[in-house]
């Protein structure tokens, strides 16, 4: 999985494909189903492919990525969008509030 921000700026990420060409991508958002076709100039590094582009993502989802060379898939992967840090990640980030009690109770006869 491929970890992107939710930004205006270009992002770079690499992968390992297939073949070392790659001519296009689409990412298909997958709550929507809606899709974009990016054409793409990636840069060969040893054996992955690096890609920088600039790309409207939306914090929270998640995208399935197909890298085309032509019309063959050279690779798929999804991809989730977020602006915390990995290693501090949560899915309920502001949204849970954890109650605290002095865990005393009363016995009634």
């Amino acid at each position: 999985m491929i970890i992107l921000l939710q930004s205006e700026s270009s992002q770079t990420f690499k992968f390992i494909p297939r073949t070392l060409e790659a001519t296009s991508m689409v990412i298909t958002d997958e709550g929507t189903n809606t899709g974009a076709t990016i054409t793409i100039t990636p840069i060969v590094d040893r054996y992955y492919l690096s890609v920088s582009t600039v790309l409207s993502l939306i914090e929270g989802r998640s995208y399935t990525l197909s890298v085309l060379n032509g019309l063959d898939e050279v690779y798929r992967d999804k991809i989730f969008c977020t602006n915390q840090t990995i290693s501090e990640y949560s899915i309920n980030n502001g949204e849970y509030v954890q109650n605290t009690t002095d865990d005393s109770y009363v016995i009634i006869p």
